[in-house]
Parts: C-alpha cells; structure tokens; sequence
C-alpha cells in the first residue's frame, strides 16, 4: 500500500490547466515532431515540429471553435482518428473548451460506432478522413444529436453539406471568435473543476456493447503529476508516441508529458515504425507485448536466414542475454548493484558485440527504456531485452484506473513483475486473490450503468480490477491472470492459460498468437496462430518456398515443426498444465475480425467461438470432451 500522495494544486485540477502552465513556462521549448509525406511522393518522410506557444494557437483555434459551435462544459466530443499530432491538438482543444473527449478507435465498424456517438451523446465528431466521415454518414438518421463532423484530412471526404467542416475550418473560425472574445479559451480551462467529466473511452468487450468508463479532469491531473513524481522521464527525453491515442494507454501518456515537458514524436503508423526509430532516436517508448514478440521472432528469424552458424550464434547470445540479465536482476534486488560474476559479463561482452548492439541500434541507438503495458509480456521475451540493453519497464492499469496504477521502477526493474503502485495509489490482495486498487486515477463509474458500476467499484472507493495478482514483501506486483480467465478442468486443477501462453511465445520463435483451452476438459489443447513472415522464411528454407500462408500452416512439416516447440513448452510445466494437443490456424488472429482488441489483446470467448470446430475436434474420444 502506497501511502505516499501526490498534491494537485487547487489551480491546476486538469490537464488543460497544466497545459497552459507549460506553455507559460516554456512556450518556445518543442513539443510535438511529426512526419509529412515528402513532397516528390517518395523516399522518407519529412519531420515537422511544433513547441508549446505554436500547439498552443491551433489548441486555442480548436477550442475556441467548439465554443463557436455551440459546445458547452462537459458535452461530448467524439475523435475517430488514428494516432497523429492532431488527435492531441484535438483532444487538447476539447479539454480547454471544458468538454469530453469520447473517444473512438479507427478499426470500430460503423454500427459500434454509431452505438458509442449515441450513447455518449457526442454533439461533434472530429473525424480523420472520408472513411471516418462515411460511418458517420451512414448512420446519420440514427445520431440526430450530432450537430457537426469535423475532417481532419478532407481529401475525398464530401464537405459540401453544412453538417461538415474541416479542422482548418474548425481553426479558423476559432480564431475568428478569439478576435472577439480572446478569453474565452482561459476563462473555460479557469471554470474547469476536478470532478468535471474529461474523457469516455468504451471498454472493448468480448461479448455485448462496450461500456464507456468515466474519467474526470482529476484522473488525469493525478497522473501528469504521478508519472513525473516517479522521475523515469525528465525535460531531456524524447518520446517516440505510436500507440492507439484512443485507448488509456496512449492518452495517459499525452497527459504526462505535459506536466514534464519533453519532445514526443507522434506518428500512429505501426509499419513504419521500424523506419521511424533510427530518426526519431528515441529515449523512451511504450508499446504492447505484441510488439516486442514480433521484433524477437524478427531478429531469430534474420539469424536463422543467415544460416546455421548465424543462426547458433543467436542462440547462444540469447541464452547469455537471458542469464545476464537474471543475475544482474537478482543482485541489484540483493545489494543494489546490477553485478554479474567475471565469466559472465566476458560472455555479455561478446554476445553484445555480436548480436545485441545491433539490436540497440535499430531501436535508434539512444533508447533508455520502453514501457509496456495492456497485456502481460512474457518474462522470457523480457529477460532477452533486457540482457540486450534494451531494458523493458512493465506496467499495469486499465481503463477504469486511467492506465498507470503501477510501473517497474528504473534501474530497479523486475522482469515478470509490473512494478510498484503509482504514488497516490493503494494496492491491496482479496482472499481469492483478485487486485484492488483505490486512488485518484480510478473512474467515476461506467457511463449510464449504475449497476455495472457497483459491481465494480466499492462506497469506499476500492476497485475491483478483475486480474489476479501477488505481492512481494516490497510491493512488487505480479499478474498471474484475468480472474474470468483462469481455467478450471475437468479434474480440478486450476489453470492461468495467459502463463502458459506467454512461455510458448518465448519458446516458439514462430508464434504470433496462442489461445490455451481446457476449462472442464481432462486436458489442455491450444490454438496457435504463426507469424506469416518468419513462418515463409522458414518454409524457403524447407522446401516450402512460394506456398501460401494457409498452405505452409497445413503442411506437415510445419505441424512437426511447431509440435518440438510444444514438446519444449511441455517439459516445463506442471502435467495439467501440459498442451496434449494443438491445431495450427489457417490465418492470424486480427482486429478486423473482432479476434484482438485494438489494443491487440485475445478475445477469448470469439476465438472459442469462431474455432469452436477445431477445439471439439481436439477432444473427439475424450471420456470427458
């Protein structure tokens, strides 16, 4: 339990408050870089940058604007955009108009949608391009309280109907009101109070409508404040920003380096990120486990390509890594230096040399840390980075915590732990083992559903996160799993399929996906889903070369290929825990057919469903399927 709390002056009770405060203290200091497409239409990207007086004017167009627009202090502003400088500029513009931001991922299908624009009753939609408007207009007879879209990027979007505007519309007529009004934008932010609403983000949920979680100016306040009190991030940092702004996750990062004040580079474009490291050349970034399992089956699969001799250098230099960064670990926990014996670190120094120096350089060459959050990482893929110097900080959080409840502390970081609480933060374990949480970061409630909300949040403010977890004697956190998830089978035995799942990802170069069953079986099956291009590289090199995907997955040497992992998985587990039987998926798991998140976690229950096929199958003969 922390007892250590962080103060928010009564001045500053929101995000928008602070915001102006660093633009007063730094206002030619950079802020924000950004990539515009080189004009010839090819090669690299060109950087732009904006410091804090500049985001301040389009800020204050912004907001200014809605004012304009007939926006008042607490409605909704949707913003259904990828992650780009302007979702900030935005989401920014909506705070210091005193409204809510409700926002919405890109990939959600016009239905959902409609269903989150209606049941938040957003009155405007910052929109990024024709393909968001279209939703909008597709379900225009269904939304009468949307009085106005705003396009972002207006190319082939029809704005002839008055209903539409673009964002340099929006802006100028922003500044068009400041001329006559120019306190307007300050008078609002001064209005603001803690409790005021900032911001609903719908929970992706695997069955039914997703709930909006209700998160006022004070949620964020807190956080600013927090993550600077934890001092992983200082003025001098650069970070390098990809993560969906639309989920917890991204946005708590936006609030934090407002209150610090450093350089984020902001481009939301997942394939170009490899590209993006060696010139932004970052000092920190956080991304999603998914990330760091497809840079670690990138690099074993580049090694392998390379041939067998590469190939065992690999391998070597990871099982190094992996040792180095356990016994450094373990005697920083013990003594406080991060020490490893002489034969050790002779053998670190080689495998640097060889294989994790590159590594570093392709992250940009500067990096301090990552974060990683939304789902758990195995500690296995995080023992690896971190004897590579590329030193992975674990967090926890969601979405009704405002994203940061805990995270790993610098130098003194856990691997397979998520750290310790934020300060502000109270932690405690009930007797089955669920987390609880209390503090400033934790919701209001659910929008417009009180009884989901009782269900969840106590009258004395404790938080029912739904994940079970375990405390060290020093108040270090560890996940075991999502408390729904755990697997009961036939005989009793009790399993957390997220565990197993992440030691195949650290054992199996070629997996992109796994889903572990077994809740009232006589034995465990998964499904497993490979990563298409080290899957094809390999498949050159066998024989397989110019096959298809789905026909690479149903070959055979493929299916023996993937069962010595299995074998491998299996010799370190307990024998209920064992996968008896597995079944190799025709094509990844994704976003678009509802089987990830945006966030790119597993939704069981679909991929239960949608296989359901495959798992019987697994179980055909079985006393107990």
């Amino acid at each position: 339990m922390s007892d250590n709390q962080i103060q928010i002056d009564d001045r500053l009770p929101s995000v928008a408050a602070l915001f102006l405060e660093r633009v007063e203290r730094t206002p030619d200091a950079e802020a924000y870089r950004y990539p515009v497409p080189a004009a010839s239409g090819t090669g690299p990207d060109d950087w732009k940058s904006l410091s804090w007086g500049e985001a301040a004017q389009r800020v204050f167009a912004i907001a200014a604007g809605l004012v304009d627009l007939g926006v008042r202090p607490e409605e909704r502003v949707a913003l259904a955009s990828a992650t780009r400088v302007e979702w900030i500029l935005a989401d920014l513009g909506v705070m210091c108009a005193g409204a809510a931001t409700t926002t919405v991922y890109p990939q959600t299908n016009a239905d959902e949608s409609a269903f989150i624009l209606s049941d938040s009753e957003s009155k405007v939609l910052i929109a990024e391009d024709a393909a968001q408007l279209a939703k909008a207009v597709e379900r225009r007879a269904e939304l009468p309280g949307l009085h106005h879209v705003v396009v972002i990027d207006p190319e082939g979007a029809d704005t002839s109907d008055e209903w539409v505007l673009t964002l340099a519309e929006l802006e100028a007529r922003g500044a068009a009101y400041l001329e006559k009004h120019p306190e307007a934008v300050k008078e609002r932010v001064s209005a603001i109070t803690r409790e005021q609403l900032a911001t609903l983000i719908y929970t992706s949920g695997t069955t039914g409508r997703p709930k909006g979680v209700r998160l006022p100016h004070d949620n964020w306040s807190y956080m600013a404040k927090a993550i600077a009190a934890t001092g992983l991030v200082t003025r001098s940092d650069v970070q390098y920003l990809w993560l969906p702004l639309a989920h917890v996750f991204g946005k708590v990062l936006t609030s934090g380096q407002i209150e610090v004040g450093h350089v984020t580079a902001v481009d939301g474009r997942v394939d170009k990120i490899i590209e993006n490291l060696p010139v932004v050349q970052p000092t920190y970034m956080a991304a999603v486990p998914r990330i760091f399992e497809k840079v670690y089956n990138g690099v074993a699969a580049k090694a392998r390509a390379g041939g067998g001799a590469k190939y065992k250098i690999f391998q070597w230099a990871a099982g190094v890594g992996r040792e180095y960064a356990k016994v450094t670990q373990d005697n920083f926990r013990r003594t406080g230096t991060a020490s490893a014996p002489f034969g050790l670190t002779a053998k670190h120094k080689v495998a640097d040399a060889l294989v994790f120096a590159k590594i570093r350089e392709a992250f940009g060459g500067r990096l301090r840390a990552c974060i990683s959050g939304s789902a758990a990482l195995a500690p296995e893929i995080g023992y690896f980075f971190a004897g590579a110097g590329v030193h992975i900080l674990e967090g926890y959080g969601l979405t009704e915590s405002s994203a940061a409840s805990f995270v790993n502390p610098g130098e003194a970081y856990r691997t397979g732990t998520v750290g310790k609480p934020l300060p502000g933060t109270e932690v405690r374990i009930a007797d089955d083992g669920e987390i609880l949480l209390r503090g400033p970061g934790i919701m209001e409630g659910y929008h417009g559903l009180p009884e989901k909300t009782a269900e969840v949040l106590e009258a004395d403010g404790w938080f029912h996160t739904g994940d079970i977890g375990e405390l060290s004697a020093d108040g270090y956190l560890r996940i075991t799993d999502r408390k729904k998830d755990l697997i009961k089978t036939s005989g009793g035995k009790y399993i957390a399929p997220a565990e197993v799942e992440g030691q195949f990802k650290a054992v199996c170069p070629f997996v992109s996906n796994i889903l572990v069953h077994g809740a009232d079986r006589n034995y465990c099956t998964a499904l497993i889903a490979l990563d298409e291009p080290a899957l094809l590289g390999w498949a050159a090199e066998h024989g397989l070369g110019g096959k298809s995907y789905a026909e690479v997955v149903a070959a055979p040497e493929t299916v023996k290929l993937i069962q010595g992992y299995v074998d491998r998985l299996n010799e370190g587990l307990q024998r209920w825990q064992t996968i008896k039987k597995f079944r190799l998926l025709p094509r990844d798991l994704d976003i678009e057919h509802g089987e990830l998140t945006p966030s790119l976690k597993l939704k069981r229950p679909v991929v239960e469903r949608e296989y359901k096929d495959l798992i019987d199958d697994m179980y055909a003969g079985s006393r107990e399927a």
